[in-house]
């Protein structure tokens, strides 16, 4: 049904319904013991107006934000960092999932800090711009060693690339200090490394950072093949395989405009932007589902790259759409004026609120963030379609509202809590058994099939953006922009590999270790210990089958090779016919980690 002409709309994975929109976890976070502030206090009415307003919807510039707000000792300040070689949207997405998740995992800490593959995030009551940092450290390795026999050269040729890098990074400017590249290495071929500062600091500060992290690599990483060493105000990291965007660091380094001031201690916020959006928009559409708990699901609509359209389809198509509007007042009075009280979630696409209509109807309002840059008419069409939309593991929309700068989704409200507030919670798990976790498993993939092949929807649009929960997307969307329903079977089997084992896709302790969920799963995989993935409430020796067959099929979804993942209509029958013998999985994208505190 879907020909080579056809693209990947959108994947918007979020744990929704009346509870939040989940954040994917930090790599690493510290709650630092410098002060605590009280609820409802100054300060704290300071740090969120501030991070809030951290990262605008359209910055400009290289993914290094720095602002102040408040005044005395009441003022707060908070520094974001995005990856040099993060996409844009990717950047934003990453800032604003960080900026609402460390507030709630230091919610009276006046310093905190939290970081992601892409981003990391600080704030504090005392200035941060212009200060080397170096504590608190933290690492990370991969499992795998380097031959005893090569160990010296390994170390010989990983300080020549790391000292080049510094190099070049430091002599960046200040809007970018990034470095990333490759060298041959001995046993493997290739060796990558990347080092970052932040641009706020000198060149010989930042090399100085730099070199002290260098130097921890011993400390953290000796004969491995692929570690990190972050600090606050620098991170270095090497692999033997391509983690970074190529295309992004090959590009030429910006030119240095005159050096910003730090920000001003009054009441109002400036902060520096992201890298400049050259990315096009798509509309986004958040599609939970539900079965006994609420269900996760992906939304996969194609898109015809032919001449894009800018009409309706049909007569039918124009009174639609006049029927699915709604007034932004009505939609205001419902939500009190989008009152957080009423916000169930953030996302990368924008925050969502409960509301209630005049006539009692309760709904979920998606409020699009506001850089899409779509025309009202491409926008207006592209709804239409999505309404017709009728499955059983998807929520309906109700409609839309276009009011200036404004757009917004209307949506039936799902009173069910999200599967995260039971999945997640040590206690709260035990209610999901194994078999309502299957069930759930085989109503999403019942749910992303019919999106895929069986809904016949055709959305004429030709341009996208790279925008999701960010701990869901496939690699090459993440770091490329390149998109397939590939990279929607990515996050279905980061998803499957989550209820199996009732743990966040990003990390998660593992004894005295750290470990992400892939490389966990992975590593349990080829040891043929795939057993240690299931969650402890639910080990069965009845169940052990379906569960290491999901295990199974939730690798297969996320292969690096984009190719060698299988299709939704294949994980179907998968899932529904035990007669059918499963590939060998290959090793999953973004394998890296094992990983330990400082």
């Amino acid at each position: 049904m879907a020909s080579s002409g056809l693209l990947f709309f959108l994947s918007a994975i979020f744990i929704l319904a009346a509870q939040a929109v989940a954040q994917p976890s930090f790599l690493y976070h510290f709650c630092i013991d410098k002060g605590n502030y009280t609820a409802n206090s100054t300060y704290q009415t300071n740090l969120n107006h501030l991070l809030t307003s951290l990262v605008p919807d359209n910055g400009t510039s290289y993914g290094f934000y720095h602002s102040s707000y408040g005044q005395n000792l009441d003022e707060a300040y908070a520094i974001g960092l995005c990856r040099g070689d993060a996409n844009p949207n990717v950047c934003r997405s990453c800032l604003n999932n960080a900026t609402s998740l460390l507030r709630q995992l230091c919610p009276n800490q006046k310093e905190a800090i939290g970081g992601y593959d892409y981003c990391m995030l600080r704030y504090s009551n005392r200035s941060l711009y212009g200060t080397v940092e170096t504590d608190p450290d933290f690492y990370m390795w991969n499992l795998n060693n380097v031959s005893a026999n090569y160990v010296d050269q390994f170390n010989t040729d990983l300080r020549a690339l790391m000292e080049n890098l510094i190099s070049q990074a430091a002599g960046g400017g200040s809007l970018l200090k990034f470095a990333a590249n490759n060298a041959t290495a001995p046993e493997f071929k290739t060796l990558y490394a990347l080092v970052q500062c932040t641009p706020d600091l000198s060149e010989a500060e930042c090399k100085d950072c730099l070199r002290g992290a260098l130097e921890d690599i011993p400390k953290c990483c000796d004969a491995k093949r692929g570690g990190r060493v972050i600090r606050p105000s620098c991170n270095i990291r090497f692999e033997d395989y391509l983690f970074f965007n190529f295309t992004t660091t090959e590009a030429s380094a910006p030119s240095s405009p005159p050096v910003s001031s730090p920000p001003s201690s009054t009441n109002t916020s400036t902060s520096t932007g992201s890298k400049k959006n050259t990315s096009r928009t798509v509309i986004i559409i958040v599609v939970p589902t539900v079965a006994f708990v609420v269900l996760i699901t992906s939304v996969c609509i194609y898109l015809r790259v032919r001449k894009p359209k800018e009409k309706f389809e049909s007569v039918d198509d124009i009174i639609r759409v006049e029927s699915l509007h709604f007034d932004f007042g009505t939609i205001k009075v419902a939500t009190d004026n989008f009152s957080e009280a009423n916000k169930l979630g953030q996302g990368g696409f924008g925050a969502v609120y409960k509301g209630k209509l005049t006539d009692g109807q309760t709904i979920a309002v998606k409020r699009l963030s506001t850089d899409s840059g779509q025309g009202d008419l491409e926008f207006k069409n592209e709804v239409v379609l999505v309404a017709k939309l009728q499955h059983r593991n998807l929520v309906r929309l109700l409609g839309f509202c276009l009011e200036r700068t404004e757009r917004l989704l209307i949506y039936e409200y799902v009173p069910n809590t999200s599967l995260d507030h039971f999945l997640f919670d040590p206690i709260k798990r035990a209610q999901l058994d194994w078999e309502r976790r299957y069930k759930i498993i085989g109503g999403i993939a019942r749910g992303m099939l019919y999106l895929h092949e069986d809904s016949r929807l055709r959305i004429i649009h030709n341009t996208s953006r790279i925008v999701g929960t960010y701990g869901y997307m496939a690699p090459e969307y993440a770091m490329h922009g390149q998109f397939s329903v590939k990279s929607d079977v990515f996050s279905f089997g980061v998803l499957v590999l989550e209820i199996v084992s009732g743990q966040k896709n990003n990390c998660f302790r593992n004894g005295e270790n750290v470990e992400d969920l892939l490389s966990y799963a992975w590593r349990n995989w080829s040891e043929r210990t795939a057993s240690n993935i299931v969650d402890s409430t639910i080990r069965s020796a009845d169940s052990s089958t379906e569960m290491m067959r999901c295990i199974h099929i939730g690798l297969l979804c996320v292969q690096e090779n984009v190719a060698d993942r299988p299709t939704m209509a294949s994980i179907v029958l998968m899932l529904n016919s035990y007669s059918t013998t499963l590939p060998v999985p290959s090793q999953p994208a973004f394998f890296l980690h094992s990983t330990m505190g400082p």
